[in-house]
């Protein structure tokens, strides 16, 4: 069934800080080489590992870790043609060909950005880029993810030792009344996001972190992305934690090669930054014009804004975050012998669209539409539950307390009925819950399943393997789409019941 992960979801940093004068090759001094495990914020159990930036506390700040070139597509110098599909739109395709919307409007004498005709012939002008991204970087991918450093801040203290406007603020989402803390914390979590990120970039655009009076005409997009839909602080970052996602995981796969600006100029990408560097750079390319871009980007732009708050960014990283030769821990398919289930998502985002392809989709054979189910969802590998909630339980394959740390499994849309309870130690096999359309935006009852590591959603089409039972994922780059392969046999992913699509324990 296909589903996307629901936008309705569901301090005090004890590390050290300092502050970074306006010159990005500043060097401190050095006081005390000794290094330091960080403290841990409200922890309750012991990480997996200890806690150590990469580099040692009070030792002299060095450049960061050097990127070789990362293979990049080459830039697209000719015009090509689209025909439309059902569900395009020009926002869409602009983005999977790299130019603004108002190029194509142009070249195609378009007046509504809004019409399109299924079987209608668009012309694709080649993009002309305007400058070469920078090489200077901003922050470490482990400042990206929701990752094991963010078990480090305490939100809540955090924002209250600020005393800006983001400490005294509330919003109703959906019914829920949550303080920007909450917000802060929930986008952070559904995305895997690190939340320092989130409030630098607050901070960055709108001041709400420090200011106790910022600008009136920002309250209702206070970072600036200014469409109906995202308004209030929750959807604006929603829609920003969605953006840093889709930059970072298109830069690890190698998809991104440009990057578009908000007024339509086109900035080729340099091969030598990090993903979360060319994750923050992706962001702030929806939000400026070249000049605002470059700064942004620069040694002086978010950068400054991201040290003035947690002081150098490359001092919490981990490096790396998810090990090249990573392995994947035994996992079982999640239902019980005997029943039959269908495979109906190939890689598809772990969370909204942006997170990478991390998930698959299993549904009930028989079952249509959001219907209720007596089927069970089972556990793939012994763990705690960490999270159960709003349609989704979270599974903490190390037993440490984090799902920041270590293996992680996401299963969404668990009916409330029978569904099991957050502290509960599962061994594989043992029963989640029922299936159902709860916690998202789906057409039919079915699971999402998708793994993280170290707050990294792991795609399910990567180069650590989605395996279930001997069942090995395979994409075949179109999302939802993809195959099981367990030697000889074959499952495809079929949205609906389908002989090619069944699988059993």
């Amino acid at each position: 069934m296909t589903a996307i992960p629901s936008l309705l979801a569901v301090g005090l940093l004890v590390a050290c800080v300092r502050t970074v004068s306006n010159d990005p090759a500043w060097q401190p001094v050095v006081t005390s080489p000794t290094p330091q495990p960080i403290p841990l914020a409200g922890a309750s159990a012991t990480p997996s590992f200890r806690l150590m930036p990469t580099r040692v506390p009070g030792s002299a700040i060095l450049t960061p870790t050097p990127d070789d070139p990362h293979p990049l597509p080459g830039l697209r110098n000719g015009a090509e043609q689209h025909v439309v599909q059902s569900g395009d739109t020009l926002g869409i395709i602009a983005l999977h060909y790299g130019v603004s919307v108002d190029d194509i409007l142009a070249a195609n004498s378009l007046t509504d950005p809004n019409v399109l005709d299924v079987g209608q012939v668009l012309f694709i002008p080649a993009p002309t880029p305007q400058a070469a991204a920078p090489g200077f970087k901003i922050i470490p991918d482990s400042e990206l993810v929701h990752g094991p450093m963010s078990i480090t801040l305490d939100i809540d203290s955090y924002i209250a030792t600020r005393s800006g406007y983001l400490s005294t603020y509330w919003q109703d989402v959906d019914g829920v009344v949550l303080s920007g803390a909450q917000v802060i914390q929930r986008v952070a979590q559904n995305y895997s996001v690190n939340p320092r990120l989130l409030l630098a970039i607050l901070e960055h655009r709108s001041e709400w972190v420090n200011n106790a009076n910022p600008d009136l005409a920002g309250l209702e997009y206070p970072l600036g992305y200014n469409d109906s839909w995202h308004a209030g602080l929750y959807r604006q970052l929603t829609w920003a934690a969605n953006t840093l996602n889709r930059g970072y995981y298109l830069w690890q796969v190698g998809g991104l090669n440009q990057f578009v600006l908000s007024d339509g100029g086109v900035v080729t990408a340099n091969p030598t930054v990090n993903a979360g560097t060319a994750a923050v750079q992706y962001f702030f390319a929806q939000l400026d014009d070249i000049t605002a871009w470059q700064m942004d980007v620069g040694g002086t732009g978010f950068f400054q804004s991201y040290s003035s708050l947690w002081g150098y960014p490359f001092d919490l990283a981990i490096e790396p975050l998810v090990p090249p030769d990573l392995v994947q821990p035994p996992l079982a398919l999640p239902f019980e012998p005997g029943k039959s289930w269908a495979f109906t998502g190939g890689p598809h985002g772990g969370w909204d669209t942006g997170s990478g392809w991390a998930a698959l989709d299993f549904s009930p054979v028989g079952t249509q539409g959001c219907i209720e189910s007596d089927y069970w969802v089972t556990a793939v590998a012994d763990g705690l539950i960490l999270r159960s909630a709003d349609g989704a339980v979270i599974q903490d394959l190390n037993n440490d307390g984090y799902e920041q740390t270590g293996w992680v499994i996401f299963y969404l849309h668990i009916e409330s009925r029978d569904r099991v309870q957050a502290g509960v130690n599962l061994r594989a096999g043992e029963r989640i819950g029922h299936p159902s359309c709860e916690g998202g935006i789906s057409n039919g009852t079915h699971l999402h399943l998708a793994r993280k590591f170290n707050g990294q959603w792991i795609p399910a089409d990567g180069p650590t393997p989605f395996i279930l039972d001997g069942w090995v994922s395979f994409g075949d780059g179109i999302e939802y789409d993809g195959t099981l392969r367990r030697g000889d046999d074959v499952v495809e992913a079929f949205d609906g019941a389908s002989s090619v699509n069944q699988i059993q324990r």
